[in-house]
């Protein structure tokens, strides 16, 4: 995912670009790591002194509301963010806690069982360990 400009990315998208909102949102587009509200903290508090979890936790709420971001809930207790809207997957290593992506051709899932029902979102998890885990 490229976005030449982030400011004007998010006003295009409702959200009034504060530098604290557009350094949370270059950090998920440039790290594909899934991040928590800590990791995306800790990783920022360094370059913005002034920057709280509340602040993080806050705007990652406001990018999902405004679909630029998903929630990743693979676990109960621990939500993750990706800022890839695409349909994809996600594995999750149980032994090292990363999160991978993985293509879903959503032509080849079977819903005729559902077909009359109205589909407001989907996720796609896996869990595991993952290549490098196994050696």
């Amino acid at each position: 995912m490229e976005i030449e400009n982030v400011a004007q990315y998010l006003k295009n998208n409702g959200i009034k670009p504060s530098y604290q909102r557009v350094r949370v949102f270059e950090y998920l587009i440039n790290n594909k790591n899934h991040p928590t509200v800590d990791t995306v903290f800790k990783e920022l508090v360094g370059e913005i002194p002034t920057l709280s979890k509340t602040t993080v936790y806050n705007t990652l709420k406001l990018f999902a509301k405004k679909n630029i971001i998903i929630v990743i809930n693979i676990e109960d207790n621990e939500t993750r963010y990706d800022a890839d809207t695409s349909v994809h997957g996600h594995f999750k290593c149980e032994k090292c806690r990363k999160v991978y992506d993985f293509d879903v051709d959503l032509s080849k899932v079977d819903l005729k069982k559902i077909s009359n029902f109205i589909i407001n979102e989907y996720h796609f998890y896996l869990k595991g360990i993952c290549e490098k885990c196994r050696e």
